[in-house]
């Protein structure tokens, strides 16, 4: 699964692109959990509410997850997939949304973390989230068996080269 993510702000405008029916077949609000808000657009402005609280101008960290396109998707593997991502970062117990589009017949989802965290009033910093998501990714093709792309492949390879002092002294 491809993921790329981002932090950034403007909530109001990611939940219309997100909800946006004319680029997509059928969307799906799947999840909307940690918010008072039972809508996207009313749960980006909590956590744009909260953010003024803090020094945080990117209060959200949204990731797209792509399968491959020969890939027989459920709704439970992106939910594996989310759970994955939120070990990793250190995401667990925040907010979170999910929407779900099928465009041209293929499913893909969206997630959307609020990073502001409300007990200590600060934002989650999210060091390296890149080559984490790319741990994370081939994780998730080995798990599936799928056909790993050449990037994530170089990445999985670049991995396992490396190798620490004792093994380097022996």
């Amino acid at each position: 699964m491809i993921i790329k993510a981002s932090q950034r702000a403007y909530g109001r405008e990611l939940a219309a692109h997100l909800m946006n029916a004319e680029d997509n077949e059928h969307i799906m609000l799947h999840e909307l959990s940690g918010f008072v808000s039972n809508d996207l657009q009313g749960a980006f402005e909590e956590a744009h509410a909260l953010s003024k609280a803090t020094r945080a101008q990117k209060y959200l960290f949204s990731i797209s997850l792509n399968p491959p396109p020969d890939a027989d998707i459920k709704i439970s593997d992106f939910e594996d997939a989310a759970s994955l991502i939120e070990k990793k970062l250190g995401l667990s117990g925040q907010p979170r949304a999910m929407v779900l589009h099928e465009k041209y017949g293929r499913l893909h989802a969206h997630l959307v973390y609020s990073r502001i965290d409300t007990e200590n009033m600060r934002a989650i910093h999210l060091p390296h989230f890149k080559r984490k998501l790319m741990d994370v990714a081939c994780q998730l093709y080995r798990t599936h068996d799928w056909q790993l792309p050449n990037g994530l492949e170089k990445h999985e390879k670049g991995r396992k080269e490396n190798y620490g002092l004792a093994e380097h002294q022996q």
